[in-house]
């Protein structure tokens, strides 16, 4: 099996592709080891020395190192924790992943999901290409909430992201929507 990497936006986050299904359907945002408890390959790379945060995508993983860590000397452990684990058989999370999307009952029901559509549809796919998700967290009087996961988070121009792009995107396609902003979780 042959993975390869890729670099993103954000010089501290490579994207591992492995040629074969991740999770298949979805994402999982492990922003700290204690996150990873349902996730054995999560588990896996952050045995490695220097790891910051895992994210795994459909058909990608994407990992973040530690300030002070050197790509040249972690990429090797995280290529055979990631290549050991796909080897095994075993499932990238045990039990069953929750849904990232917030509830859309309500009188902007509708509006949200237009929101979600355009994400789903337009912004998520091309965030992915960069090893990283986006992911809806609210609308409040015109605003919409999201949280950026794997390399967008942190990312030097994730901010340029929501506001030039995501945020533009959605005002122009739905006039409920004045402004982006981010959540941490």
């Amino acid at each position: 099996m042959f993975i390869q990497t890729e670099s993103t936006p954000n010089p501290a986050t490579l994207k591992f592709l492995p040629g074969q299904d991740v999770l298949g359907r979805g994402t999982a945002d492990f922003p700290d080891p204690a996150s990873a408890a349902a996730s054995p390959l999560a588990r896996a790379i952050f045995a490695v020395n220097g790891v910051a945060g895992v994210f795994l995508g459909a058909d990608f993983i994407t990992v973040t190192k530690t300030d002070g860590t050197d790509w040249a000397h972690v990429k090797p452990a995280i290529l055979g924790a990631i290549l050991e684990h796909l080897q095994s058989g075993r499932p990238a999370l045990e039990g069953e992943a929750q849904s990232a999307h917030a509830s859309t009952a309500g009188p902007d029901s509708v509006v949200i999901e237009q929101i979600k559509e355009l994400l789903d549809t337009r912004v998520r796919p091309a965030v992915a290409q960069d090893g990283g998700d986006i992911t809806f967290h609210g609308f409040d009087r015109g605003i919409v909430y999201l949280h950026m996961k794997g390399a967008c988070a942190g990312c030097p121009s994730s901010t340029m992201t929501l506001k030039m792009g995501i945020e533009n995107l959605l005002r122009h396609y739905i006039p409920e929507v004045s402004e982006v902003r981010p959540v941490a979780v």
